[in-house]
């Protein structure tokens, strides 16, 4: 997503404390009004986290959207941006509520309202909510009397938002478009942002579909597998698997498991498998959807097949796993062989 003509068009700042430590809601009487220079970088580094971000989410609600909170005080700033000041408030008190979990931290609430965000080649609203929790030590070195002075300042790195939030005024019916960031991915502390104060669920895209196959794929080669499978027949199928996602277009459920895992047993072992990641990661399977390249880019990382040795040896393997040749010598010790052409 490219930002370079978007417009920051108003900025308040909160402070929201953990309600159950006793910590206070203090709330800002006015917005902000940075000067030029101080306006791009904050443009920058606010909307940073979204630049790669392409998993979106929807607001939404157990009982019907309209319920929502932040959805209807997003939809009422979208409509009444006059409204900005006062409506930051409301949106505070609802965050201070939600911060009730002992290891949440209090930090700065930034409220934001941009213009001129583009999506598929048209101009958007947007609102941004931000949070910092954690400070960081800053040196000042002043000149002083022909010499230099040195002063220690606690502050915010601008790049390291601790919890953000972009919600574009898009597909409102749905739930709006929403970009998340999160420091915190695990535990009450994380949850709270997204469903207690948030609300908000991945939307079922291919984005969404191709991200949790090649998750699943992933964690069943390398977890669900028989104890006697090899590392070399484990990367046989993890590259047999991340070729399928990188030169197919669409995604077929049959199709995938008979060119992957190719043998009924290993096939039956991937559906078991998969029965158990659906329970526990609320996502049904999808039998077909278009395969997101987007998705499949950032799902490379995680696919990276590695042979580790002991503690001496890490063999990164990226394919051909018939040059690679494990043995026994005569005094029991392990080996492998790689056989190559040249070296670079």
């Amino acid at each position: 997503m490219d930002f370079k003509n978007v417009s920051l068009k108003k900025l308040i700042i909160h402070f929201v404390g953990n309600k159950n430590n006793a910590e206070p809601l203090q709330l800002s009487k006015k917005a902000v009004t940075p000067d030029e220079e101080l306006t791009t970088i904050l443009q920058e580094s606010l909307l940073a986290k979204f630049k790669n971000n392409h998993e979106y989410h929807s607001f939404h609600h157990p009982s019907s959207l309209q319920f929502n909170e932040v959805y209807n005080y997003c939809k009422q700033l979208f409509n009444e941006p006059d409204s900005f000041e006062a409506l930051s408030e409301t949106v505070a008190k609802h965050l201070y509520a939600a911060s009730l979990h002992p290891k949440i931290k209090g930090g700065e609430f930034y409220v934001a309202f941009f213009e001129g965000l583009p999506v598929e080649g048209r101009m958007h609203k947007a609102i941004c909510f931000f949070k910092t929790e954690n400070k960081a030590l800053f040196l000042e070195v002043p000149p002083y009397n022909g010499s230099f002075d040195v002063h220690m300042k606690e502050g915010i790195e601008l790049n390291k938002m601790d919890k953000s939030c972009l919600v574009i005024q898009r597909n409102e019916e749905e739930g709006y478009d929403v970009l998340l960031h999160d420091s915190v991915s695990r535990g009450e502390e994380a949850a709270y942002w997204k469903e207690t104060f948030l609300g908000v669920s991945p939307q079922k895209n291919d984005f969404h579909h191709t991200s949790h196959l090649l998750t699943l794929t992933k964690q069943f080669i390398t977890d669900g597998l028989d104890e006697e499978a090899s590392k070399k027949e484990q990367v046989e199928l993890l590259n047999r698997s991340l070729d399928y996602f990188k030169t197919k277009d669409s995604f077929d459920i049959e199709e995938f498991q008979k060119e992957v895992f190719v043998e009924d047993e290993l096939i039956q072992s991937f559906r078991k498998f998969g029965s158990h990641y659906v329970e526990n990661n609320d996502y049904d399977i999808a039998a077909g959807f278009d395969i997101s390249t987007d998705a499949v880019k950032k799902g490379i990382r995680q696919y990276k097949s590695v042979l580790k040795l002991d503690k001496n040896f890490h063999i990164y393997i990226h394919g051909r796993t018939d040059l690679l040749e494990k043995g026994t010598d005569d005094d029991g010790r392990k080996y492998y062989k790689l056989y190559y052409q040249e070296e670079s």
